[in-house]
């Protein structure tokens, strides 16, 4: 599965940015498939995801509430909406699929694109 993610740049804390994942060629269904997100120093975090078959979504804990992912099946696309931005927001988003669309997913990568840069800042 190739992905490639955009949509990244620099805002200021409680400012909004959407991101998009172009996945061509693919049935976004047939995937666990998501957003994970790695800031400076620190592990690689699942953000949000859907799982195989649409049945569910999950979002980590640090962006419920502000992040909305969504997806578009006739153009292959994924999106991430983020509002009320933190600092603690500031990572390298990418766009991967996984063996599991929960707490794991950010450990279960099969797939992952060329990431896109987020930073919130002053």
């Amino acid at each position: 599965v190739q992905l490639q993610a955009s949509g990244g740049g620099l805002v200021q804390p409680g400012g909004s940015l959407r991101l998009s994942c172009a996945v061509p060629g693919v049935n976004l269904d047939d995937y666990n498939i998501g957003w994970v997100r790695q800031a400076p120093g620190k592990e690689r975090e699942g953000v949000a995801c859907f799982s195989e078959g649409g049945g569910s979504i999950y979002y980590a804990d640090s962006v419920k509430g502000r992040f909305t992912i969504s997806r578009d099946e006739s153009h292959h696309t994924l999106e991430l909406q983020m509002n009320s931005l933190k600092s603690e927001d500031t990572a390298v988003y990418t766009c991967a699929n996984g063996a599991f669309c929960n707490r794991f997913f950010a450990s279960s990568l099969h797939s992952r694109g060329q990431g896109t840069l987020v930073t919130v800042s002053s």
